[in-house]
């Protein structure tokens, strides 16, 4: 406890030393959360990124996330304190086939979860988040939608648009579509009978179906803030419930103890301060590319969260 301690010391003077900004997802280990400046989903990350007068952008969480705050601020230096901490389901997708794709449906407007590099942005029209995908969807002239790479996610946007065609890419969250599942669900309804249980769209169907309420972890957040509800399960990654637990200490959360992505848990408060300390490992990407990939993220900033 007392070199965790150090570290977070540690990386409040490298903060200041070096103008930097930490930026971390919800699913980052509880330590990193707080020393973080801004937590978020990727929508909040992606926003604050701009917002931040910052020199130096420190992001923890996986390599989508820190690609999209280089995208959106390229002339500012942003740092991956770990470039292994990437996204299973932002692999599925690649470029090669993603053009096959376009080929076959001419007609079709491509819309990209953020979940996905900087490579697939750049050949995709718009780019949406959990928390915004059916505004997207919904803000379309098009009747037509490859949907990218969040089969899941997909079908649950499909609820909303029953008259556009939405052709689903096989992709999925390994925490969400295996961990999260109706089973675990109820038998932590059993122990807390009155909890309200609150899932992320990238759930699979039969869960989002069993909920209370389904959200992106902004929207958890936002709802748990406002219920008269005391309790609640989560149904999304596990350290979802520290951050939650931590700014609203009036109410209880519980989450399903093995939706753990191991991806995420790859940054850590010494891999931090590292970073904070040479100032790298930091993103790089093309021109051409960051260009390209701009265009769709600023699509979906425009349209708002939703």
């Amino acid at each position: 406890m007392a070199a965790r301690k150090d570290l977070a010391q540690r990386i409040q003077k490298l903060k200041l030393e070096n103008d930097a900004v930490i930026l971390a997802h919800n699913y980052q280990l509880p330590e990193v959360q707080d020393v973080a400046d801004i937590l978020g989903d990727s929508l909040a990350l992606a926003q604050e990124a701009m917002a931040s007068n910052a020199e130096h952008i420190v992001v923890c969480g996986v390599n989508f996330m820190a690609e999209t705050a280089k995208i959106l601020n390229p002339d500012r230096t942003v740092i991956h304190p770990e470039p292994m901490a990437r996204c299973p389901m932002a692999d599925m997708v690649e470029v090669p086939f993603l053009r096959e794709m376009r080929d076959r449906h001419p007609d079709a407007v491509v819309v990209s979860y953020v979940n996905t590099m900087a490579e697939v942005k750049a050949e995709s029209d718009y780019c949406c988040t959990s928390g915004n995908a059916v505004r997207v969807v919904k803000s379309l002239k098009e009747g037509k939608v490859v949907f990218t790479p969040d089969r899941n996610l997909g079908l649950y946007v499909q609820r909303f648009v029953p008259n556009k065609e939405i052709i689903l890419w096989p992709g999925f969250c390994a925490v969400h579509h295996n961990k999260i599942t109706v089973q675990k669900l109820e038998a932590l309804k059993a122990l807390h009978t009155e909890a309200e249980v609150l899932v992320h769209p990238e759930c699979i169907p039969e869960v989002i179906d069993y909920a209370d309420f389904t959200y992106s972890t902004h929207g958890m957040l936002e709802h748990a803030r406002k219920s008269a509800k005391k309790e609640f399960i989560l149904g999304t990654e596990k350290e979802m419930a520290y951050r939650l637990s931590k700014e609203l200490p009036g109410k209880k959360f519980y989450a399903v103890g093995d939706a753990v992505c191991q991806n995420m848990k790859r940054i850590t408060l010494e891999k931090v301060t590292a970073s904070l300390e040479s100032l790298s490992p930091k993103v790089i990407i093309q021109p051409e590319i960051l260009r390209r990939a701009k265009v769709p993220l600023d699509r979906m900033m425009g349209i708002g969260r939703g």
